[in-house]
């Protein structure tokens, strides 16, 4: 785990106050006794996960794209061409939505901001550190314009299934 105590109770107030601002209908799906808390959710996250990453167009229509998702420090950080269109989208229109789904095991799903990185960032050493550890090379190097995006959540909920962790 890459969190801290702190990150943790603020991973915790982010999914309660989500679960809370939820549906019925959702809550009906993610019942108590399928709720993941932040110590959880973590864990379940460890390693690369496949995100389905929601962007903008410009025409405000909604575009779905695959990313490798790690989760840091209670955020997700991913990466992408700068020639991809979820970059161009991303930089004119922050908000995204990204949902981690294993089967019935396993659901994350959260909303928010994408943030680039860059090294003037307190965790960018971190996350660049982490993603090398894991694929054996600096991510950055893998062509001329790679960038690296941390999501600040406004809405964060995880379910654990069968089999799922809670």
């Amino acid at each position: 785990m890459h969190e801290t105590s702190e990150d943790l109770a603020d991973l915790q107030r982010l999914m309660d106050a989500s679960y809370g601002r939820s549906t019925s209908h959702l809550r009906e799906i993610v019942s108590d006794d399928h709720r993941l808390d932040a110590v959880g959710l973590v864990q379940a996250l460890q390693g690369m996960k496949v995100l389905s990453l929601a962007t903008v167009t410009a025409g405000g229509e909604p575009r779905v794209s695959a990313v490798d998702g790690h989760f840091l420090r209670g955020r997700w950080t991913f990466g992408t061409d700068g020639r991809a269109a979820k970059a161009r989208h991303v930089q004119a229109r922050p908000a995204v939505s990204a949902a981690h789904v294993d089967g019935e095991r396993l659901g994350v799903f959260c909303h928010g901001r994408a943030v680039r990185l860059g090294p003037e960032d307190a965790e960018w050493d971190a996350t660049i550190d982490h993603w090398s550890a894991h694929y054996g090379s600096d991510p950055t190097g893998w062509g001329d314009d790679v960038r690296m995006y941390r999501i600040e959540p406004t809405w964060l909920v995880g379910y654990a299934g069968a089999g799922g962790s809670t």
